[in-house]
């Protein structure tokens, strides 16, 4: 098991120790799954299937810190004013 923190949000806000794919997998060389194009009865690309590695389990994380959800009543994004408007930067020249 190679670990690491990641802060995600799904399935709830936290901080997670997930494992990673072996960097130096001689299989999928660190990508952690096998991919491989396939075409249908024309020999026309049809699309792309691909399998998880055995060097990487996607499923092995674990929550070590909750975290608070974000209030409904705060702002999400910003102000909402347009950076470039009137309230913003000049648009005289020069730019």
């Amino acid at each position: 098991m190679r670990l690491r923190l990641e802060r995600t949000n799904f399935p709830r806000p936290g901080l997670y120790l997930t494992d990673t794919p072996r960097p130096r997998c001689g299989d999928c060389a660190g990508q952690g799954i096998h991919e491989w194009d396939y075409g249908d009865d024309t020999g026309e690309y049809a699309g792309t299937d691909w399998a998880y590695c055995p060097c990487w389990n996607p499923d092995g994380r674990w929550l070590l810190l909750p975290l608070p959800r974000r209030p409904r009543w705060l702002p999400r994004r910003g102000t909402g004013r347009d950076p470039w408007g009137p309230g913003g930067y000049s648009d005289e020249p020069p730019f």
